[in-house]
This record gives structure tokens, C-alpha cells and sequence, in this order.
């Protein structure tokens, strides 16, 4: 089996992760893999292991040239399906690419903000199958109009073993000039609006006077940074929370920290919940997206109504000060992630669909690559 994907994003974490994560187990078994990604990007140099890399310039959702580029890489390449994993165009180009050289071709869905019901079905309908990594994606999709027996949920995966690991908490606690007596509370999100930044500002001196330990990390980047950061001086909070920008260790991190948050507007799924859950830790996150598929209720962590300021300070407040039922809540998220989110269970559910995806070709096509599955 000879599959081409697709990935424009330019850095090594959410979407792009999972990607690489695919074209491992993918080759593991067999597979042949050919990345096509965006010039400079992070993908490019960690996928070369387990995939032929093949490097575009990609100027945005319009670049015409982009599609015109796919369409002569898929003449010469001849993959058997193509696997479009991202958005910002390639979903547009990599299905007209497809379309126009007669190969079958699926797209992964990672995000859950709404589109036009009329670009929605007319995108997809070139697309064998929709692989979706929730059901509130999916959910998403249906209301759009976009038809039932198209969409297949794979969840996303971590690598639980790469989180759980001993806190190394003097490395920690010098890394962040922490004292020992901190509690620690994490938010792993871009600094974009959908993602709740002001939320956990607003909440964060209700926090603090229930429990003056707590030290606030935010991690990422983005255009709503500088603005976060003058929030936090207008509330006088300005020395008790770190901005600790994009980090490609957060396998050393998170086993340290005391709970992650996440008041997400929307969200797919949540990769950082994942690796939050796989390391042990409590999570308190809106009630939106797939957020539920990760965030048991009372299981291993709290969920709350997307902008309850009210009700985000009482579920961090009641974990900061209880790390008992803090340890519980951790040890059930490692225990949920093994069983549901696991890397294997990821690329098997993608091999399927890439299966199902061939036994639709077209007759007529050149089967020979096929062989070789």
C-alpha cells in the first residue's frame, strides 16, 4: 500500500504530531509512506525515518500554485490514496489534486468550528471518507449536512509512555524559579481567542485567595500573547503567572505540575489533554467539542460550561487543595488514556479506513502499487 499525505502545518505538536505518529505505525506495518508538507516545517525533519519527505511552498488557502504542484507530484508518484491531514487549503487543493488524477483520497478533521453547510458538502463530497478525532466533530459535520456513512471517528493518540515518567522536580522548580511550596497550574493551548486564555485570567485572583500557592503557566504561542500578558498586569497578577512560550519537552513538564486547565470556546479533541491525562495529571476544562471524550467528570478531572469564571475557580481550587483526590483523578486519566488512546489503536483505525477507502477505486485504475500491500 503506497499513501500520500498531506500536512502544512509548520510546527511539531497538535495535528502534526499525530501525523508523525501515523507514518511510524504505518511503516511498522509495512506501509509506504511519501509526506508532503510545507517547506521549513518541523514534519519534514522528524518524518524522513518513516516516509519519503517531499517539501512545498504553501502560501495560504489561495495558493493556486499549491494545487497545481500536488497534481504533478501525484502524476509522478502514483500513490494508491491520498490522505489529506490538515487544513489552511490543503483540504481544498489536496481534493481537487485527488479528483483530478482519479485517486481516492481522505481527510482528517481535527477541529470543530463551524463552516458554510454549502462549502462543507461540496469539500467533502470529493472525499472518500471523513476521518473525524471525536464525536462532537462529528456531530459538527452532520449538522452541516455532510452525510452519515461518510464520517469514521479515529481518535487521536499519545504516547503514554513517553508521559509517564518521575518528576525530576529540581530541574523544574529552577527551570521556573518556583519555590516547593507552589502548586502549579498549567494551560497548553495557541494564544487565540477560541481557546479561553481570559477565562482562567479572570478566575485566576478568585484562585489565588483560596490557595496563594498557586503559580499559573501558560504555555504556547500566538497574536493574543501581548494582550494576556497586560490582562495579567491590570489584575495584579503579573508575578504569579509565567509565560512559558512553545515547548518541545513537555514530556519533562507535565509529570511536575499539580492540574492542567483548558476553558477552550471549542475544541476537536485536545492533544495536550491527552498528554496531561497520559502524565497523571487532574484536568478542569469546558464542557465543548470533544473535550467530554477525554474529561470524565469527577473521574479524572471536572468539566465546566465554556466562560463559567465561577465554576472553573471552584474545581481548581478544590483540587489545588486536596491532592489526594488530585492523585485519584491523575491515576484514572492514565488508565483511560492507555486503554482508549492509544497509538496503535490510531494507525489500525487509519489502516482501515484506507482500506475501505481502495475497495472503492474506480475500475480501470493501475493496481500494480496496490499490490504490494
Amino acid at each position: 500500500m503506497h499513501i500520500l499525505h498531506i500536512e502544512t502545518g509548520r510546527n511539531l505538536y497538535g495535528g502534526a504530531l499525530q501525523v508523525l505518529y501515523l507514518l511510524r505505525g504505518l511503516r511498522e506495518r509495512g506501509v509506504e509512506n511519501i509526506l508532503v508538507c510545507s517547506t521549513g516545517s518541523d514534519i519534514s525533519r522528524a518524518a524522513a525515518p518513516y516516509a519519503d519527505v517531499r517539501t512545498m511552498p504553501m502560501k495560504g488557502e489561495l495558493d493556486v500554485s499549491f494545487g497545481l504542484r500536488l497534481i504533478r507530484f501525484i502524476k509522478n508518484s502514483r500513490p494508491d490514496l491520498i490522505h489529506v491531514h490538515s487544513r489552511r487549503g490543503a483540504d481544498i487543493w489536496g481534493a481537487f489534486a485527488a479528483r483530478s488524477r482519479h485517486v481516492p483520497a481522505v481527510i482528517t478533521r481535527r477541529v470543530d468550528n463551524p463552516e458554510p453547510a454549502l462549502l462543507a458538502r461540496l469539500k467533502y463530497r470529493y472525499y472518500e471518507r471523513i476521518v473525524v478525532i471525536s464525536e462532537g466533530i462529528r456531530r459538527v459535520l452532520l449538522s452541516e449536512g455532510v452525510p452519515a456513512d461518510k464520517i469514521v471517528c479515529v481518535p487521536s493518540a499519545v504516547d503514554a509512555r513517553r508521559f509517564a515518567v518521575p518528576c525530576d522536580r529540581q530541574w523544574f522548580l529552577r527551570e521556573f524559579g518556583l519555590l516547593p511550596t507552589h502548586r502549579t497550574i498549567a494551560m497548553i493551548a495557541q494564544f487565540i481567542p477560541r481557546k479561553g486564555h481570559r477565562v482562567l485570567i479572570d478566575a485566576a485572583p478568585q484562585i489565588l485567595a483560596g490557595c496563594p500557592a498557586a503559580r499559573f503557566i501558560l504555555f504556547g504561542k500566538g497574536p493574543l500573547e501581548k494582550e494576556i500578558q497586560r490582562l495579567c498586569a491590570r489584575k495584579r497578577i503579573a508575578d504569579k503567572v509565567i509565560f512559558g512560550g512553545f515547548r518541545d519537552d513537555l514530556e519533562r513538564i507535565l509529570p511536575c505540575l499539580d492540574l492542567v486547565v483548558h476553558p477552550a470556546e471549542m475544541e476537536g479533541l485536545g492533544v495536550s489533554l491527552l498528554q496531561a491525562a497520559a502524565a497523571g495529571v487532574p484536568i478542569v476544562a469546558s464542557r465543548v467539542g470533544g473535550i467530554p471524550e477525554i474529561v470524565y467528570d469527577g473521574v479524572n478531572g471536572y468539566l465546566v460550561e465554556a466562560g463559567d469564571v465561577g465554576g472553573m475557580t471552584a474545581r481548581m481550587t478544590g483540587i489545588l487543595l486536596n491532592p489526594e483526590h488530585a492523585g485519584r483523578l491523575g491515576s484514572a486519566g492514565l488508565e483511560l488514556v492507555r486503554y482508549r488512546f492509544s497509538i496503535d489503536a490510531m494507525v489500525n483505525g487509519n489502516l482501515a479506513v484506507y482500506r475501505e477507502g481502495l475497495s472503492k477505486r474506480k475500475p480501470g485504475r493501475d493496481d500494480s502499487s496496490a499490490a504490494r500491500t
